[in-house]
């Protein structure tokens, strides 16, 4: 194992070594471009011959239009061909995204299952977990009784009436109250 790692010091040597080829590589190619831009300019452009007349300039001048004119044609052909090509690409592109995000998400049929509060429980925290939750047991017990009583010990309406008339049945009822 040992023998297979470098020392950091080997690693340092040969990441300068490698940065010195790479760029001795580069300014090769810049030579190499420039080099290569003369000679593709000596071939089109070849020098001006000025003529000392004024119908040979005019003529000079004419033909050079020409030349522009022809060159401007040709660079917007290219041009809106590569606007073309990169807007049909990337309308292809966006067409094939849709169709993907189309296809993928499908709607599933849904089920009714019917399980219990633990079953959820232990389905979501997995076996590990241990809960049992007994949701009646948390419940408020009501006792029926209670309110049956009440409406028998009301009895007659009428008592009530006279007894809380008055000022002695005012004073029952707060204390009653408190």
């Amino acid at each position: 194992m040992s023998e297979k790692k470098m020392s950091t010091s080997r690693k340092q040597h040969l990441k300068s070594l490698m940065l010195q080829i790479a760029k001795t590589e580069i300014e090769k190619e810049q030579t190499e471009r420039e080099a290569e831009k003369k000679r593709y300019l000596e071939e089109h452009c070849p020098p001006l011959s000025m003529g000392g007349s004024l119908q040979e300039l005019q003529e000079l001048c004419k033909q050079l239009h020409t030349k522009i004119d022809v060159v401007d044609e040709e660079r917007y052909d290219l041009q809106s061909k590569v606007n073309k090509s990169a807007c049909d690409s990337m309308i292809e592109d966006l067409n094939m995204k849709v169709f993907d995000l189309k296809g993928k998400f499908k709607k599933p049929a849904l089920r009714k299952v019917r399980m219990s509060a633990d079953a959820m429980l232990q389905a979501l925290l997995g076996s590990k977990h241990k809960v049992s939750m007994d949701l009646r047991a948390n419940l408020k017990q009501v006792k029926k009784e209670e309110k049956e009583q009440d409406l028998r010990d009301v009895g007659d309406w009428r008592k009530n009436i006279e007894e809380k008339a008055g000022m002695e049945g005012r004073k029952k009822m707060f204390e009653a109250e408190a």
